[in-house]
Formats: structure tokens, sequence, C-alpha cells
């Protein structure tokens, strides 16, 4: 399974970029997709995810009420909508896939998804 990853750039603080995240095979609506970010010398980390089927979403608490993933099964795409950028949130964003349902509490592990994008960089400025 083939990401490509789109939407990063720079913006100053406060403001929107939209990730977007194709899929090349397989039944879309099996997936669990996610997006991790890795900052300048951090560790990567969990920002958000979805199951496909039902669209629930999950989100960590440092992007919480400002991002929000969705997705459009005909397209076999993920999205994320980024809101009220701060700089702490530049960084390599990557999408990640599994083509199965991940249980909730292994959701955010990055090691349950077997698919990773090549990462799209956003840069926040203050």
């Amino acid at each position: 399974v083939q990401l490509q990853a789109s939407g990063g750039g720079s913006v100053q603080a406060g403001g929107s970029l939209r990730l977007s995240c194709a899929v090349s095979e397989g039944t879309f609506s099996y997936y669990t997709m996610g997006w991790f970010r890795q900052a300048p010398g951090k560790e990567r980390e969990f920002v958000a995810a979805i199951r496909v089927s039902g669209g629930n979403s999950y989100y960590a608490d440092s992007v919480q009420g400002r991002f929000t993933i969705s997705r459009d099964i005909a397209k076999k795409t993920v999205y994320l909508q980024m809101n009220r950028l701060n700089p702490e949130d530049t960084a390599v964003y990557y999408c990640a896939a599994r083509g199965q349902r991940i249980i909730l509490s292994a959701i955010r592990d990055q090691s349950q998804y077997f698919s990773w994008g090549s990462g799209t960089l956003v840069t926040v400025s203050s």
C-alpha cells in the first residue's frame, strides 16, 4: 500500500493548513488511518486517527479542538484540517495506515500502523 501525503507548507501562528493522504489500494473502508508528527530533535508522536468505517476519530490532547481528521471513502483519502496553528505544531507530518481495525487502546501506537507515507513538512512561524 502506498500513501501519498500532501498539503504541508509554511504558515503564521493562528493560521490553518489541510493535509491530505491518498491510499493507493485496498478496501479503504476497512482501514484505520493515522497522522503522526516528528518535530526537530523529538520522537515521532501521535496526532490523530480515524476508523474509516464509521468515522470514529481520536486526537492527541495537544491538538484536540484545533485539528480535525476526516475521510472521503470514494476518494480513498484522509484529511487533517489544522486550525489555530502554533509554532509547537512545526514538524514533519506522516500519514499512516493499517488495513484493518485497530483496537482503541492501541490506536495511538505507531507500531500498529503498517504503511507509512513519506511525510510532509509543516512550519509555523510566530
